[in-house]
């Protein structure tokens, strides 16, 4: 029984020391040295997803993307905010007597990168979310062109694990190796899968692996680098890890822990979660989930957008001229609410007035509309998403976050 307990006490001591598990088999983080570095950077694999046991970072990688000058990532995905909505299921509405919308299902919609009951962005674009949350520096690897032109210049979708290698590969199969860290196995995977096909490993895996080392090797001479890219890039003869081993640097594992209180490097990220748009000249504010893409610029009107592609959520302001038009009648143009679904006209605390409600509109369906009525302009505020986000109060919460000073 002596025997037993030491050898508990042992086990308990090497898993949770000082509040800590430990898990030596996973491969995910790697510290890049050497080679004339003045300061170490970072490779993580990544996996194209929102499913929430992705997020389970371990210590070591909160670290490793606080210290970082840089965030590397594959491509810049919003590139595509201003087009591009990852939604593919629906969203229906039903109407009480007073036509205010309800649902009779809590049902999570489904996305290109999993579904509403993941997180907001998939793994890739939570860094991308961070970085200029935080204040950092974001290089990509590639253009969303170049990964396009994987799939024969489709238009309708980005290359990710969900949609491209699970043609062939086990997405099951892959998402388990990945959640152990097996950079190794998902290698192993990935070439006796996609050697079906002749060249079609090569394309995707093996030729990426280059170019991206290349642009990896410019940008470790530059600055300090956190650097994601997708995990079955990592391992293998012609994998990431091995060419910038090759190129001189020192590639070590990192070994992962995971403490059970939040690290101050951990706080530190979650705490960089809204990103602050500021336009003196209108007096307009606004608090956005991460960096929005500004477009459709115009002598005093534009727009701009910014997009949770896991769950797929939009966020959309657009500004226009005040003109002759009053608030009622630009919220007739714009407000083109189904049914009997009412349109409501209200004050805002600092004197604004505003117009809110529900508008049922070509590509986007059923959303809900905002517009702030400024000194010499109108601020359309428009947000839509999953059936799961469109009957909760997260419109109304993204309205209170744009006001007018």
């Amino acid at each position: 029984m002596a025997e037993l307990m030491k050898y508990l006490a042992f086990l308990f001591i090497t898993q949770f020391s000082f509040g800590q598990e430990i898990a030596h088999e996973n491969q995910l983080l790697w510290e890049i040295s050497g080679n004339g570095l003045k300061q170490k950077s970072y490779l993580y694999g990544s996996f194209h997803t929102n499913d929430k046991r992705v997020f389970k970072l371990s210590d070591s990688t909160y670290y490793a993307i606080n210290r970082a000058d840089a965030i590397v990532l594959e491509t810049d995905v919003t590139e595509l905010f201003v087009e591009w909505d990852t939604r593919r299921d629906g969203v229906q509405l039903f109407y009480d007597e007073n036509g205010n919308p309800y649902t009779s299902s809590r049902n999570a919609s489904k996305t290109l990168y999993g579904n509403e009951d993941g997180m907001p962005q998939f793994l890739d674009a939570y860094f991308h979310q961070y970085c200029f949350n935080a204040g950092k520096i974001f290089h990509p690897l590639e253009t969303v062109q170049d990964q396009l032109d994987l799939l024969g210049g489709k238009s309708d979708y980005i290359p990710s694990y969900n949609e491209m290698e699970s043609r062939v590969v086990s997405q099951e199969k892959v998402l388990d190796l990945y959640l152990k860290g097996d950079i190794y196995g998902l290698d192993k995977l990935m070439r006796t899968s996609l050697m079906v096909y002749p060249g079609l490993y090569d394309e995707l895996i093996l030729d990426r692996n280059k170019l991206m080392a290349q642009g990896i090797d410019t940008l470790l001479k530059q600055k300090s680098l956190f650097i994601a890219v997708g995990a079955g890039h990592l391992a293998g003869e012609k994998g990431i890890i091995n060419l910038l081993r090759a190129k001189g640097y020192k590639v070590r594992k990192v070994t992962s822990t995971f403490s059970v209180y939040p690290t101050e490097e951990k706080e530190r990220f979650l705490q960089a979660k809204e990103y602050k748009y500021t336009n003196q000249e209108l007096g307009l504010n606004a608090i956005f989930p991460g960096k929005p893409v500004i477009y459709d610029v115009q002598e005093n009107a534009w727009k701009m957008i910014y997009r949770e592609m896991g769950q797929g959520n939009t966020y959309q302001i657009e500004v226009i001229e005040k003109n002759e038009g009053t608030l009622e009648s630009v919220a007739a143009d714009y407000i083109r609410s189904p049914r009997t679904s009412k349109i409501s006209i209200k004050q805002m605390d600092e004197g604004a007035h505003y117009a809110e409600g529900l508008s049922d509109t070509y590509p986007e369906g059923l959303s809900w509309i905002r517009i702030i009525e400024a000194e010499n302009h109108m601020v359309i505020i428009k947000t839509y998403g999953g059936n799961k986000y469109m009957n909760s109060k997260r419109p109304q919460s993204f309205f209170n976050k744009v006001w007018i000073e």
